[in-house]
């Protein structure tokens, strides 16, 4: 069986983080491990708390993963100071890890900043160029590539401006742009590749970019390529989106189980 490491923040809500990263990657049939940068207060409609996991600690649980069952792929998500950021960069380095996605989490769903201005440079710096893709929505985008993105046409561009950070590919998410549901990904052959689907109409969005991130690394993990990880994610993340489960009083969570039976699960 795969395996597929999360470093990542806990949402006590069970939305986001490290729990919809252990959901996405169990239905999609890998064994899901995880080393937790911060546990989080929070719920639908907001976070009210941080508190971070001190950096040798997070040293400590990524060592263990590496050296008992190798992740055969790595997604990262929330880090939010740059001390945890060199953590992560030396020990990925160190056990020459392999199929790294980084979800260059800035801000939840509901506005709230989660990494220090410090943490979103060391990112930039030390873990892009370790991504054999980085995940980006548009404002997280905005950031790693130094410009305003209004249309597909900025997202292009923007992507181009990732990649030379480092990283093998770019998936930018244009979720935030009015009336568009493209994706643009630049794969590592340098193609320029729009990912059209339809809108889909719900409120209920806590946690789309981990969920997305974390099936990208389970079908990285499961042999397939970039471009065919992306496209298969996508599909999930869609019927996820659709198949709504109207929890909470604010921007609920997915269903990270519309693709699975109650039969199934027994």
């Amino acid at each position: 069986m795969k395996s597929v490491l999360t470093i990542a923040g806990s949402d006590s809500s069970g939305g986001a983080g490290i729990q919809a990263d252990i959901k996405t990657m169990t239905v999609h049939g890998v064994f899901a491990q995880s080393a937790i940068t911060a546990l989080t207060a929070q719920n639908t409609l907001g976070v009210y708390g941080v508190m971070e996991v001190d950096p040798e600690f997070l040293k400590q649980q990524i060592d263990c993963v590496f050296e008992d069952i190798r992740p055969d792929a790595v997604k990262i998500g929330m880090v939010s100071s740059a001390e945890l950021v060199d953590v992560i960069a030396e020990r990925l380095q160190h056990y020459e890890a392999i199929n790294v996605v980084v979800d260059p989490v800035m801000v939840a769903t509901s506005g709230a900043q989660l990494s220090s201005s410090d943490a979103a440079q060391a990112m930039i710096e030390k873990l892009v160029p370790l991504a054999d893709i980085v995940t980006p929505n548009i404002p997280e985008a905005e950031e790693l590539a130094g410009m305003k993105i209004a249309n597909v046409k900025d997202m292009s561009h923007a992507a181009r401006l990732i990649k030379q950070r480092g990283c093998r590919s770019v998936l930018i998410k244009g979720g935030h742009l009015e009336n568009n549901a493209t994706d643009v990904f630049l794969t590592e052959h340098d193609r320029l590749v729009e990912l059209t689907q339809r809108r889909v109409k719900t409120l209920n969005t806590h946690g789309t970019g981990c969920t997305l991130s974390s099936a990208i690394a389970s079908n990285l993990a499961l042999g397939n390529d970039l471009q065919a990880a992306v496209q298969k994610a996508k599909q999930y993340i869609t019927g996820a989106l659709k198949h709504d489960i109207g929890l909470g009083k604010g921007t609920g969570p997915l269903n990270h189980m519309w693709d699975i039976t109650p039969e199934e699960l027994f």
